[in-house]
């Protein structure tokens, strides 16, 4: 009898746990920022959830073929970087309806900000703040498809 309970008490943490990560992996794909002039991937590595930068507006040199520079990041040493499939999201944890505790890269200003994102309805916000969230600005990305 005891057998059989923990079994079912170990069946019933295993199906809790697949369905929050059925919730939490509901954010990986391609998304557009809010002006629609850079696309994102979203995906995952272990437990943590990154962002590359897919495709951006002036995303190439005057030739159109050669990848600009990373000109405006505040750290010298990564300004001769390619902005091709540069991680502009990093370090997000799943919690309830809440990707966490990550960073967002702005490669146009090069600065680095705290971020949360959750979804609503069919977009995800996503808020980047300096201190905390109520001080921060939240921008809205739909799904690319």
């Amino acid at each position: 009898m005891y057998k059989i309970t923990f079994l079912i008490f170990f069946l019933s943490l295993s199906f809790l746990s697949k369905a929050q990560d059925i919730v939490a992996d509901q954010i990986l794909g391609e998304w557009l920022n809010e002006e629609k002039d850079m696309r994102i991937e979203i995906y995952k590595n272990g437990s943590e959830y990154l962002g590359k930068l897919m495709w951006a507006q002036n995303y190439f040199e005057a030739d159109g073929k050669t990848f600009r520079k990373d000109i405006s990041n505040t750290d010298k040493s990564l300004r001769t970087r390619s902005l091709h499939n540069i991680d502009i999201l990093h370090d997000f944890t799943f919690t309830e309806d809440i990707w966490d505790n990550g960073k967002m890269y702005d490669p146009k200003s090069g600065k680095t900000y705290n971020c949360l994102m959750k979804f609503k309805d069919e977009t995800l916000e996503i808020r980047s703040y300096v201190g905390i969230p109520l001080f921060g600005r939240s921008t809205y990305w739909k799904r690319s498809l």
